[in-house]
């Protein structure tokens, strides 16, 4: 027995805790298998004990009760959320209403990502990340630059103009210090010598996407420290019987990591399935969305051009893809129901594959004792219902 708040509960041994969640059903993000009627106990911002409990006995000790959890979704690119684009106003308060918007749809941390831009514009947006990590801003672990070093052969959406070569001075920029983590999206091959090398020892997370190289140069730029691919099947060479392009690198490498957006339009299924197979613990969802998620508008311009929301797909008047509009609970569902995999599965690909992808599997990812308290609740239907972020229970405004 244990005396609690001045209160003797049955059935549970001696432990100190400031808050708990009770899950009917645990994705702890390490095993395929859930766990059922567990008590994750919260103390000063980390998790102190997970054990078995009853529903009577967690509602006694004051405990959230919760259909699913699941350690918190990470979020390793979104352009946007909440009426508002990263791009259009990179600013510390733009990435509070941002990380508001994630929340909403489960994502406990997020990786805002500002794409390119003109020159160094995107400064501004390193400047916006560091003052909000400098605030402890709820959610944002870093900063997700994907571009402008890209291959005009693959601009995707981006804007073709501000397109360019990295140079000496963008290379000075990028490798001072920040105070989190910095991932950058860039084509390798368009990349000077020496450069790749530079970028891993100051530790920024380098990964390979709208780019045109080949498989050889995908694998000459993972011994030089990439450390993955953006978008899988996403502007980037396809495979071929003679030549594996970026997509066979990535699915043939044993340590390069993958995001993948699962929203039905991206990716066909069946690339979705093969991905799940060949990268199980390697390969991260990641939403792509932009300022229509969780907000009210539904058209927006983006370099010149108008992007309408139609059918939960954003495109511009060519057709073309332009971002997502999917939040990362509803990730999980929709791999699930594409590939046929477990959700235990896709939960790992949204907690503990990104977590490791950016370095942070010691803290984030999993629901293990003495790691950062980051959980996202939800409903039998794997809809979000609350994120506890490092200890605190965050409004999702559901």
């Amino acid at each position: 027995m244990s005396i609690l708040k001045g209160r003797k509960v049955p059935g549970t041994s001696p432990t100190s805790f400031e808050t708990s969640v009770f899950a009917h059903t645990l994705y702890d993000g390490q095993s395929d298998d859930p766990r059922h009627n567990q008590l994750i106990e919260i103390a000063r911002g980390c998790i102190t004990r997970v054990s078995a409990c009853t529903e009577f006995n967690a509602t006694a000790l004051g405990a959230t009760i919760s259909d699913v959890v699941t350690p918190g979704l990470i979020d390793l690119q979104i352009n946007g959320a909440n009426d508002t684009q990263f791009n259009f106003e990179p600013s510390a308060d733009a990435l509070e209403r941002i990380a508001e918007g994630a929340r909403q749809g489960g994502a406990a941390y997020i990786m805002p990502t500002f794409i390119t831009a003109p020159d160094q514009d995107y400064r501004q947006a390193l400047d916006a990340a560091s003052e909000a990590i400098s605030q402890d801003m709820s959610g944002i672990l870093g900063i997700h630059l994907e571009g402008p070093f890209l291959s005009p052969q693959r601009p995707g959406i981006h804007d073709p103009s501000a397109i360019r070569q990295m140079t000496q001075r963008d290379l000075e920029i990028l490798c001072a210090p920040f105070p989190g983590k910095l991932m950058l999206t860039l084509a390798p091959e368009t990349l000077p010598a020496g450069y790749l090398e530079s970028l891993n020892r100051a530790g920024i997370i380098v990964f390979a996407g709208h780019t045109a190289a080949d498989a050889k140069t995908i694998s000459a730029a993972e011994a030089k420290g990439l450390r993955g691919v953006t978008h899988l099947f996403n502007a980037m060479s396809q495979m071929s019987g003679r030549e594996p392009g970026v997509v066979g690198a990535a699915l043939a490498s044993d340590v390069l990591y993958a995001g993948i957006i699962p929203d039905g339009y991206h990716v066909a299924p069946e690339n979705l399935k093969i991905a799940a197979q060949c990268m199980p613990k390697r390969l991260c969802l990641v939403s792509d969305a932009m300022l229509t998620l969780k907000g009210t508008l539904e058209r927006f311009d983006l370099n010149g051009y108008d992007i309408r929301l139609e059918n939960g797909r954003l495109t511009n008047s060519e057709g073309r893809l332009a971002g997502a509009h999917i939040a990362m609970d509803e990730c999980l569902s929709r791999m699930c129901d594409a590939t046929g995999i477990s959700v235990g599965s896709a939960v790992r690909m949204a907690t503990a594959n990104p977590a490791a992808a950016l370095g942070l599997d010691d803290q984030l990812g999993t629901v293990v004792v003495n790691k950062r308290a980051s959980l996202t609740l939800m409903d039998k239907d794997l809809r979000t219902t609350a994120v506890i972020v490092d200890g605190k229970k965050m409004q999702t405004h559901m």
